[in-house]
């Protein structure tokens, strides 16, 4: 509560009319905030990438670039049920790429079988660029510098999206 102090002849009518017309301290803090325009949320789901060493096709071209979507529950879920996956477990890397990759340079309906004849360098790649588009969010630290105490976030998986 301020106080205010009033003399004679300093205007106490108008103090008083001040008083009457000013929101009281409980009313101001119960008063909704205005209003601010939403910003619009978007989500990135897909990411692009470029292959270390490239895919080459069978009529001898090398594709590099392309794009991996992020996976769902039923891409992590649909391996399980492979007869591939369940006689040889380490064949689940090669179903799950297969359906998250959404092109590769020219090729557009991406298979197991494209992912299972790339080279290991390019698969190894792959795996890990899962790994963190799919974690992202996960990976990051706060932290706190010992000199200048400022904080800030460190992404705890490597480099950024896309590089090896």
């Amino acid at each position: 509560m301020r106080r205010r102090t009033v003399t004679p002849g300093s205007g106490l009518e108008e103090v008083l009319d001040n008083l009457a017309t000013a929101p009281t301290a409980r009313e101001e803090a119960s008063a909704p905030a205005p209003a601010r325009p939403r910003e619009r949320e978007t989500l990135q789901t897909e990411f692009a990438f470029e292959l270390p060493r490239g895919y080459v096709d069978d009529e001898g071209h090398v594709h590099r670039s392309g794009t991996m979507r992020l996976a769902t529950a039923r891409d992590e879920l649909r391996p399980q049920i492979d007869l591939r996956v369940k006689e040889n477990p380490a064949y689940l890397s090669v179903v799950l790429l297969s359906q998250v990759i959404t092109q590769l340079g020219t090729v557009t309906d991406v298979h197991a079988g494209i992912v299972e004849r790339m080279y290991a360098t390019d698969v190894a790649f792959l795996q890990d660029f899962y790994r963190r588009i799919n974690s992202e969010g996960h990976t990051h630290a706060a932290v706190t510098c010992p000199l200048c105490h400022g904080s800030f976030e460190v992404d705890l998986s490597g480099g950024r999206l896309g590089e090896s």
